[in-house]
């Protein structure tokens, strides 16, 4: 059946209400954390006494203390790192943008309650953004974002709904083809750029799409558009020095922290990853806890060297696939690269899965693994919590390990999956009556069974 303009108008307001609800409930759900009576500092007394055991925890609350928002200082431009690791002086762990974002947040705050509050509704147009997108590029399958569990725990978890914004603008961009193709490829690559500025990952998917743009004409024209290749390389990197240099120049200790505090992250048992759970172990659990351990050393060196061979792999199968179909697969990739980073990175948020929804909605995947995949999301997103929650009130936390565990495991084992399901996959698209709609470029459909 084909869908024509009129008939995906309602769709994509369904999706988008849809949204906006999951994301009520995700603030309502955060918020049973925050309230009166508060202390000196603006912290409300019932955090530190709920927020794992009701799972109501948030990096937004639990952040207007410590970087100095609540003191409502600028980030980056007076702080650095200490010597023992703590950021101090307004700078905070993330990049730039997120940063300002934060700073927003806490203009008018007073308490950690205001803050939660202020950043959900900063970050809430993205999230809604997110679902328009979505629904006019994949009509009703939109509802994967709008309606599964991850957008109410994770909404409001920490920044990460301007970030996915970014990334899926980047598709939606790429999918209006009365633009030119360099010129809607120069704009998508600003996008990643500036998903980049928010929380990295989206930098990654710049390399497919420059494979994307040097061959698009190549099998008509016999030629590799380079010139196109290189315009969408230098806007992405031009973005991200524009963004970023006025605050390295202004105060490069500064700036700079926020990489070191990530470079110097521990892969602890904050982390949900394969690291703490399997190969931990291995080393004793003496090994586990002092900073430069044999665990730590093995961790900073193994983990980016597999994210950065994940990548290479699913760029080389990614053109293995342009040579038999005549079409580079970047958003495909893009999916697998986004697999390889959150298997093999020494961190795993749980709110992470927020940036996978969007390519269950995009791309042909059997609604077996998504489902599964959500399952072990869930498991992971409220065991985590009950766990420390049982580690801190010295209860049998055992039921509670065996959650995570299954939600640790149960990812990584989907992710192995999903990175060659996802290099396989066709896109999602609609039939569209008029051209003006944007349209998913059309991959030969090569992935086997069911799909959702």
């Amino acid at each position: 059946m084909n869908i024509g303009v009129r008939q995906r108008t309602p769709i994509t307001a369904i999706v988008v209400g849809l949204a906006g609800l999951a994301m009520v409930a995700g603030y309502l759900q955060k918020a049973r954390c925050a309230g009166p009576p508060f202390d000196e500092s603006g912290r409300s007394l019932i955090f530190d006494r709920i927020k794992d055991t009701q799972v109501c925890y948030s990096d937004i609350q639990l952040l207007w203390l410590g970087r100095d928002v609540n003191l409502h200082v600028f980030p980056y431009l007076t702080g650095g790192i200490s010597s023992d690791g703590k950021l101090i002086g307004g700078t905070v762990e993330y990049p730039v943008l997120s940063g300002v974002l934060m700073w927003l947040g806490g203009i008018g705050s007073h308490t950690d309650a205001d803050f939660l509050l202020h950043s959900a509704l900063i970050l809430a147009p993205f999230g809604l953004l997110t679902a328009w997108m979505l629904g006019r590029l994949a009509g009703w399958w939109a509802l994967l974002w709008s309606i599964t569990p991850p957008l109410v725990l994770y909404a409001f978890h920490n920044w990460e709904l301007p970030v996915i914004a970014m990334s899926v603008a980047a598709i939606f961009v790429m999918s209006l083809e009365r633009i030119p193709l360099r010129t809607r490829a120069v704009i998508a690559a600003v996008l990643l750029g500036l998903g980049f500025c928010l929380k990295l990952y989206p930098g990654a998917f710049v390399l497919p799409l420059i494979a994307y743009v040097l061959t698009r004409n190549s099998a008509a024209e016999r030629r590799y558009d380079v010139r196109g290749a290189v315009m969408v390389g230098a806007a992405a990197i031009t973005t991200v020095v524009a963004v970023n240099l006025p605050f390295a120049l202004i105060s490069y200790e500064g700036w700079r922290a926020s990489f070191t505090f990530q470079q110097n992250r521990l892969a602890d048992i904050t982390t949900n990853s394969i690291w703490y759970w399997g190969l931990r172990p291995l080393f004793g659990a003496d090994n586990a806890q002092p900073p430069l351990s044999p665990y730590d050393q093995t961790v900073g060196i193994v983990s980016p060297l597999l994210v950065c061979a994940a990548f290479a792999v699913a760029l080389r199968l990614g053109w293995l696939r342009y040579q038999r179909e005549g079409l580079y697969p970047w958003i495909p990739v893009s999916a697998a690269m986004l697999c390889g980073f959150l298997l093999l990175h020494k961190v795993h948020s749980p709110q992470y899965t927020l940036w996978l929804v969007p390519f269950f909605v995009l791309l042909r995947v059997p609604w077996g693994l998504v489902a599964a995949y959500l399952v072990a999301d869930l498991s992971l997103g409220i065991g985590v919590f009950k766990y420390f929650g049982a580690l801190v009130a010295q209860t049998d936390p055992t039921t509670f390990e065996l959650l995570v565990q299954f939600g640790v495991w149960g990812r990584a084992g989907l992710l192995v999956v999903l990175f060659f399901v996802f290099l396989r996959a066709d896109l999602r698209r609609q039939v569209i009556a008029n051209d003006t709609e944007p349209v998913l470029p059309s991959y030969p459909k090569v992935a086997a069974g069911r799909d959702i």
